[in-house]
């Protein structure tokens, strides 16, 4: 700060010279002292000056509604809403956010550093404040090939930029408790540069939990029971209380939330698609679940906001006090948090529900073109089987976890795979997109439900190369092929003819269209995936098939090198024994 921007906050704080902006006859939200005062919030530049009395060369009348500090997500990943970080904000805002911590090891797996450094400058073009939590798995797994390799000494020079604020959430939970060395490096990198380092360990408890913590690895989203939210809390961690558009824990963890326990508690959505936020909101439908489970409302606000600042070190946020900046949502109340008013920075960003400043979007050459295939045809979709009695992923609907079966399917006389209209089982292939491998992957997927046609898309958690599931090859060729030509996203077809399509050019993971046009053609691909293609009632067509090549997840899934049985963290035969 400059001496003389220190003065003048200084002097409009002191009642000696006016303040830029004062909002008056708020009642202001402390989540320092639990309370609700009345009074005026006086801004000066891009920080708060006072709140009590004051004049201001632009004074907003409040009318008596709530003043809180402006919300923070503390994990959520920009690529699962399908759009770019400027027409996130662009959503977000609105609904009272004004800083978001995102993970973006998504398009890091597909681009390498150049996604974060497209996403660190696209995020210039929002007002919402977007900082990074740098990838830490990247790939996610040896058990697949992705776009990049980032280990500890490629993480040295991003860990130190201003914008990144922790490493990306710890996935590889085996490497730390097992003190893998090249877990380590990567931890060292993050704390030699002064990062906190965010946690995913589902399920772990006693000594590898232990473990887990006392490499200080500080927070973990991934608690789906308040048994395992307890076990963090009382190792020092926070936990981030999720809801999302897949993933929504948030109601189940928050009868495990104490006076005591709360000032480590903090809210994030992880995932959350547009239909989700036009629909039902961000942060401020945390809040309102908060309120319907019994919680404080200021206990709740504390936790979108001054306990997620800290746990990121963000000292300069999180509550509306003398020299914090100036994020503020102006509520009609604090039961509904309908948003009436959001200041970034102390500029005026929503009112109403529209987001005000124009909206320009950053260059995406840099990160466009991501779909690499090599003497891809339906030849690599033969399988050759030998035997009928094949080991087959079962989706379980509902969720990302998968059952392991074991089923008979219907072959020609050279072992090729036919489609029987009576079972519902599917050849899906696992297409490598990134280094030119040539690979591609078959396997059988159960309970899809699909009938007519080839569903392909080139979002597949983590490492995203190509799925494609359909009828026949031909299908499923012709799909791959339309998912080339569009660089990338999803497409539905039919007897050789694309039925839908929404084009992902960014990394072919996300969108450069708004929100809107978003939604509407999730809206579309769902409807033409029942109606069309005759996919089961019971499955979310795409949501179901990005997680079929996620080998973190068990029990059974398919990438481009295999079939890979995830409790016992091997490849097993298509063919089952």
């Amino acid at each position: 700060m400059k001496k003389e921007k220190l003065e003048k906050l200084i002097r409009v704080a002191n009642g000696s010279l006016a303040a830029d902006t004062v909002i008056k006859n708020c009642k202001i939200v402390n989540v320092f002292t639990g309370t609700v005062t009345k009074g005026d919030i006086a801004l000066c530049d891009d920080e708060i000056a006072g709140i009590g009395s004051y004049a201001g060369k632009l004074e907003i009348d409040a009318q008596g509604k709530y003043a809180a500090p402006g919300f923070i997500d503390s994990h959520i990943h920009i690529e699962s809403s399908y759009l770019s970080p400027e027409e996130l904000g662009k959503l977000l805002v609105p609904h009272g956010a004004t800083t978001i911590i995102a993970d973006p090891h998504e398009i890091v797996n597909v681009c390498g550093l150049m996604g974060l450094d497209y996403m660190e400058e696209a995020s210039k073009n929002t007002k919402l404040d977007i900082r990074f939590a740098l990838p830490s798995c990247v790939p996610a797994t040896p058990f697949e090939h992705a776009g990049a390799i980032i280990d500890a000494q490629k993480m040295e020079e991003p860990i130190h930029r201003d914008q990144v604020v922790s490493l990306g959430e710890f996935m590889n939970f085996p490497g730390v408790i097992s003190a893998d060395s090249s877990s380590l490096d990567k931890l060292l990198a993050a704390k030699n540069a002064g990062k906190p380092i965010d946690g995913h360990s589902p399920g772990l408890s006693g000594n590898a939990l232990n473990a887990y913590a006392a490499a200080r690895i500080q927070n973990d989203h991934e608690c789906s029971c308040v048994e395992e939210m307890h076990d963090r809390l009382e190792r020092g961690m926070y936990v981030m209380l999720r809801y999302g558009s897949a993933c929504r824990d948030l109601p189940n963890l928050l009868a495990g939330v104490t006076p005591e326990n709360s000032r480590r508690c903090v809210l994030c959505s992880d995932d959350r698609q547009p239909k989700t936020i036009l629909h039902e909101g961000h942060l401020d439908n945390h809040l309102r679940l908060c309120i319907e489970h019994g919680i404080d409302a200021v206990t709740a606000i504390r936790m979108a906001t001054l306990n997620a600042a800290e746990c990121f070190r963000l000292y300069d946020r999180g509550a509306i006090a003398p020299g914090y900046r100036a994020d503020i949502v102006l509520l009609d109340d604090l039961q509904n948090f309908t948003v009436d008013k959001v200041w970034i920075a102390g500029e005026l960003v929503a009112q109403n529900g529209v987001y005000l400043p124009k909206t320009e979007r950053y260059d995406i050459s840099s990160v466009q073109g991501s779909i690499h295939l090599k003497d891809f045809s339906a030849r690599k979709l033969k399988m050759h089987l030998k035997s009928n009695r094949v080991n087959v992923i079962e989706i379980i609907p509902g969720g990302v976890v998968t059952k392991k079966a074991v089923d008979t399917v219907d072959l020609d006389e050279n072992g090729e795979f036919i489609r029987n209209p009576e079972k519902d089982i599917l050849k899906m292939a696992v297409v490598e997109r990134h280094q030119m491998t040539g690979n591609v992957a078959c396997g059988f997927l159960k309970g899809y439900g699909l009938k007519e046609g080839a569903v392909a898309l080139s979002v597949a958690h983590d490492s995203h190369n190509i799925i494609a599931v359909g009828i026949n090859d031909q299908e499923m060729e012709f799909a791959v092929r339309m998912l080339e030509k569009q660089n990338g996203g999803v497409v539905l077809v039919k007897n050789g003819k694309v039925v839908e399509s929404m084009p992902l050019p960014i990394a072919g993971l996300m969108s450069d269209r708004d929100g809107l046009w978003v939604e509407q053609k999730l809206n579309s691909l769902h409807e033409k995936a029942f109606t069309e293609l005759g996919i089961s009632s019971t499955v979310e067509p795409v949501m179901t098939l990005c997680f079929m090549s996620l080998a973190v997840i068990p029990e059974l899934k398919l990438t481009d090198m295999g079939l890979f049985d995830v409790t016992t963290f091997s490849f097993i035969p298509v063919e089952a024994e």
